[in-house]
């Protein structure tokens, strides 16, 4: 597991990205269950991933975010991306973000991606 914080500040809210390998529905919930044993994830806002399995199969979170999940896939897909789960971890900072909040999300990934 590798964590990238503070990749984007904006309006008080913060965000994260992490991710590593990811084999199976089992492994992602795993993944979730041990990033959030960091209480500062744990306390986050949304914790929303996205993930394509070897064997082809997309699944996805958006923990109340919704539609960051499917952002985190087309990207993921794009790329090619396979059996690597991404999670991006979202503070909130008291002021709605409207759709910048998805251009967020997209530079998280990005920022992942191109590590």
């Amino acid at each position: 597991m590798r964590i990238i914080e503070n990749v984007v500040k904006d309006r008080g809210s913060k965000y994260a990205v992490s991710g590593g390998p990811c084999g199976s529905a089992e492994d992602a919930s795993a993944f979730i269950k041990e990033l959030c044993r960091n209480k500062k994830f744990a306390k986050a806002t949304h914790n929303t991933w996205g993930v394509i399995l070897p064997d082809g199969t997309p699944l996805k979170a958006d923990d109340g975010e919704s539609g960051a999940g499917m952002v985190i896939l087309r990207m993921l897909e794009r790329e090619g991306r396979v059996g690597e789960i991404v999670v991006v971890t979202r503070w909130y900072g008291g002021k709605h973000l409207g759709g910048d909040r998805f251009r967020h999300v997209q530079e998280c990934v990005r920022v992942w991606l191109e590590r």
